[in-house]
């Protein structure tokens, strides 16, 4: 799982988070950063700076693709509880000191595709 921005003050080595890394480093910088972005979104509005909204093939009209990325900016929270961090903190260092197997996505997908009786693509 990849997020599209990190995920502040989750310290590496460490699977639990004090009050101080959690408040201030996570929900404090983590609040700033979204204002930061619907600033930046209300100034292309603005500023009718609408061609990074113009996605090709997908975006008819980019002045309405930039209001519709203005109003759901508004309610975007990505402040995770700590609880939710902890555990993800748990499952990184698990992974790391191998208690915990990681399979390749290419190993699934050829055990789903064994599985199913479906044949190897070779335009991969």
């Amino acid at each position: 799982m990849t997020f599209p921005k990190p995920i502040l003050a989750t310290a590496p080595n460490t699977v639990k988070m004090n009050w101080w890394q959690y408040w201030v480093g996570h929900c404090l910088m983590t609040g700033w950063q979204s204002i930061r972005s619907n600033f930046s979104i209300w100034g292309d509005l603005m500023g009718s700076n609408y061609e990074v909204y113009a996605l090709p093939r997908t975006v008819e009209d980019a002045e309405q693709e930039c209001i519709e990325w203005f109003w759901a900016s508004l309610v975007e929270d990505d402040v995770y509880n700590k609880d939710f961090l902890e555990y993800l903190m748990q499952m990184v260092d698990d992974i790391e000191t191998g208690k915990e197997e990681v399979i390749p996505m290419n190993d699934v997908m050829k055990n789903l595709k064994n599985k199913w009786g479906e044949e190897d693509d070779e335009a991969e």
